[in-house]
């Protein structure tokens, strides 16, 4: 484990790849600042994993106390993240978005979930921030936020952890976009946990935007796909239609938000499928968030 300036050992660590992320980064540490300083509890060492930025983020970071910074000069998140591990020693492991804050309960309750002996992951709650949101937008995540993935399980969209045998289960990032479900599928339904806590995401401003991220994420779980050896990154279309038919049972009034979650995931993976997939471990995100 890494040794504070009092002397003690991290309780864990906490891993942020960051791709210009100058505008942002500095809240996401502020959120961690309780927990980076000596006799702190839990105390946590910070890793920021800064690549291929043309911008201050990784001078913001060096800013903070408590953080270690790499300045990698490829712009790779499942480089950065296996970087950051690389030069992180304390478990268990906490992989966090740079433009992500936590609650003050959150990490405390992540720390304290995932510190047994056994394989687990675990995330807090989401919180999807939809404050700058255009309707489409505001109706996609209406029904988003009720689907089994986000509902149930959830380990990824910003924040992940991971225990010491948790993070056994493999040896490093693949080269993926789709980080978060490539290490939820790697754990049965038991061993995830959903902790206090919660994570704030900025959803986009607009219909583009929104439309922009899906794209993405749907080369991501193409991408997983294929690096599929045994079917557990297996598409989960069936139980998504399942969930929708299910929700328009409960709540019809939905229907029209149902609409605009159908077309824009129906527009994205035609999107996805026509574009190239060659760089998939590289930075793709939604900008309108970070102004």
């Amino acid at each position: 484990m890494n040794a504070g300036d009092d002397g003690t050992s991290a309780d864990a660590a906490v891993i942020i790849p960051a791709y210009d992320e100058e505008r942002v980064i500095g809240r996401c540490l502020e959120a961690l600042t309780p927990h980076t300083q000596p006799g702190s509890s839990p105390r946590v060492e910070v890793v920021v994993a800064a690549n291929g930025c043309h911008d201050r983020t990784a001078d913001v970071a060096r800013s903070h106390r408590g953080v270690t910074v790499l300045d990698i000069p490829i712009g790779s998140k499942s480089l950065a993240l296996n970087e950051g591990d690389g030069a992180a020693s304390a478990f268990p492991r906490i992989y966090l978005d740079a433009d992500i804050a936590l609650s003050p309960e959150a990490l405390p309750a992540l720390v304290a979930a995932l510190s047994g002996p056994e394989p687990l992951v675990a995330a807090p709650r989401i919180r999807f921030d939809l404050s700058r949101s255009s309707w489409p937008v505001r109706a996609f995540y209406r029904v988003f936020s009720e689907l089994p993935y986000v509902k149930d399980g959830l380990v990824g969209l910003g924040v992940y952890g991971l225990s010491r045998a948790g993070r056994e289960r493999f040896e490093r990032f693949p080269d993926l976009v789709a980080d978060d479900l490539y290490v939820q599928r790697l754990f049965a339904p038991e061993e995830r946990r959903v902790t206090s806590g919660t994570f704030t995401v900025a959803a986009p401003r607009t219909l583009k935007s929104l439309l922009a991220v899906r794209v993405r994420v749907a080369k991501g779980n193409a991408g997983l796909a294929a690096h599929d050896d045994d079917a557990k990154f297996a598409a989960s279309t069936t139980s998504t239609g399942r969930a929708l038919v299910d929700l328009l049972r409960r709540r019809p009034t939905l229907a029209p938000s149902v609409a605009v979650y159908l077309a824009v995931t129906l527009a994205a993976r035609a999107r996805a499928r026509r574009r190239s997939a060659r760089h998939a471990g590289t930075w793709e995100r939604d900008d309108s968030t970070r102004s």
